[in-house]
């Protein structure tokens, strides 16, 4: 069986990690769509889809997890043909997983397998909180996986989010 599931992962985090950990033990084959991937420089999306790759994929490798994809998903902004649209990009799938409502309805209606997978300690890991953290100066490695540490110490990741979080305040 393949599974889909799409995220920002603005940045990756160890929420992330432990739900695609999860559901990559529950697959054959996991499909990870970077949704956004033509958003990046801005504070909601600072990093660009090849950085968030190899987030996610230096993330996975170092735990040993290797039964994924991963696919940049371009935000075309027509519901009515999103669902085309992402079947279009990513290898034949089984199952969609997600907690987005519209996600879940579109691809339901599409007549595609939504599940839900659990949310991972929410209220510590999102990017949101990540980035915030990085802004304010605090212990953000703690809330990202390794592979995350190692990409954002290559690419400078801290600074930028700092950055961008200037040009909007």
């Amino acid at each position: 069986m393949r599974g889909l599931i799409i995220g920002r992962f603005q940045p990756f985090h160890k929420g992330h990690f432990e739900v695609l950990k999860e559901i990559a033990g529950q697959v054959d084959k996991l499909i990870i769509g970077i949704g956004s991937a033509d958003e990046s420089y801005t504070f909601e999306d600072p990093f660009t889809a090849g950085e968030r790759h190899l987030m996610v994929s230096e993330s996975l490798n170092q735990a040993g997890i290797d039964n994924y994809y991963l696919i940049p998903i371009v935000d075309i902004h027509r519901y009515s043909v999103w669902v085309a649209h992402v079947k279009s990009l990513v290898p034949p799938f089984d199952a969609i997983y997600t907690n987005n409502d519209l996600t879940a309805r579109l691809f339901r209606e599409a007549g595609i397998e939504v599940r839900r997978p659990a949310l991972y300690d929410r209220e510590k890991y999102s990017g949101k909180k990540v980035r915030q953290t990085m802004v304010e100066e605090g212990d953000w490695q703690s809330l990202v996986p390794e592979g995350t540490i190692m990409v954002m110490e290559e690419i400078d990741g801290s600074n930028r989010v700092k950055e961008l979080a200037g040009d909007v305040q």
